[in-house]
């Protein structure tokens, strides 16, 4: 059986440590990080956001350890500065114009191309790359995979408040981000040829420089032989990062599975997908999604089960059960976003919510 690596991205919020906002204090992490953790530190466009990856694990277990190992540091390097470390997809108050931009080509360029729209895309996400057999079965997988990342979406639902008020949303992130060219659900693609034609004409149009300004929710890695699932917001816990991570390893191992095997799993319009991403968006785990096959709402318990059943004769295999079942957990307790909006129902104090966050952010460690 291919491996099925691991690789897991997580996008950090920086704070002022007695008010607990965004505050744009990233190089002082980044300049004590880079000496021991060298690559698995990363700038971002925000001077208020670290972005920690780990490296390429065999498995679940090694990806729970880097996961882990690395909250540890940046907890470690933010308290060294008087700051605080916060996993969530949106700032519940803080104001997008308030924060630094990053001194860099890169971002400079964006900036100049998208004015406030990139400047306002102050949002934290979590990606998971899995590592794919060759690039045309990853091709193929990404495909029938763009299914289930309303699932996904619901699940890592973090992000109810935006700029001090409470949205209504469960996850508000992909609203925000939204607003960027080439993002959301990707369309089926027949082959890689025509992938990559697709890429090539962008790249000649100058629409962008490289594949790596294609920000779907799912992608076949432009430089890595991986698919990148990057739908998730950032999640509280080590246990639900953990969780969702061996999830999508499951569905990618099963769809290789299938396409070994000349079977498959019915590939979905990118316009039904993207009924479930909103309702995801709307309602988290608490949404009715959509069963296509059946033409039926179903409640997202009943559809985490129907995943689970799918996905099962794998789960052994990468030796993931435990990880896999805390979906059940997640379920109970509710998403990162009930579990903010249930401190503000108790409370009205987003403060309270941030210092709830933050716990939450160590917890497990």
């Amino acid at each position: 059986m291919h491996k099925f690596t691991l690789g897991i991205e997580e996008e950090f919020q920086i704070l002022n440590k007695d008010t607990l906002k965004l505050h744009s204090q990233m190089s002082k992490i980044i300049d004590g990080g880079k000496v021991f953790l060298k690559e698995r530190i990363k700038e971002e466009m925000h001077q208020s956001m670290v972005e920690m990856g780990t490296n390429v694990c065999e498995n679940i277990t090694q990806a729970r350890d880097e996961v882990s190992y690395l909250r540890q540091q940046i907890f470690e390097l933010a308290s060294k500065e008087d700051l605080e470390v916060a996993a969530l997809g949106t700032h519940p108050f803080s104001h997008w114009s308030e924060q630094l931009i990053t001194p860099n080509p890169r971002y400079d360029q964006l900036i100049n191309e998208m004015k406030d729209v990139a400047r306002s895309n102050l949002i934290f996400g979590m990606h998971v790359h899995v590592g794919i057999p060759n690039r045309e079965e990853g091709l193929q997988i990404m495909n029938v995979a763009r299914y289930f990342l309303p699932h996904l979406y619901a699940l890592s639902s973090n992000s109810p408040f935006w700029e001090g008020r409470e949205t209504g949303f469960k996850s508000y992130r992909s609203k925000i981000f939204d607003k960027f060219p080439r993002t959301g659900i990707p369309p089926y693609f027949a082959s890689v040829p025509e992938y990559d034609d697709f890429v090539k004409l962008l790249v000649k149009t100058n629409c962008i420089d490289n594949g790596k300004k294609i920000w779907w929710d799912i992608r076949l890695h432009p430089v890595y032989p991986t698919v990148e699932f990057r739908v998730c917001d950032m999640i509280m816990t080590v246990d639900e990062v953990i969780c969702i991570a061996a999830l999508m390893q499951c569905i990618i191992a099963k769809l290789s599975k299938l396409h070994q095997k000349n079977q498959s799993f019915r590939s979905y319009r990118r316009i039904l997908i993207n009924e479930n991403k909103w309702r995801a968006a709307r309602w988290g785990v608490e949404a009715k999604l959509i069963d296509f096959g059946k033409q039926e709402e179903v409640p997202f318990p009943t559809l985490i089960n129907e995943l689970l059943e799918f996905i099962d004769d794998v789960v052994d295999e990468l030796g993931c059960r435990t990880e896999v079942n805390y979906v059940y957990q997640m379920i109970e307790q509710g998403s990162g976003a009930d579990r903010q909006l249930k401190v503000y129902e108790d409370t009205r104090d987003l403060k309270r919510v941030m210092e709830y966050v933050v716990s939450q952010t160590h917890k497990g460690l």
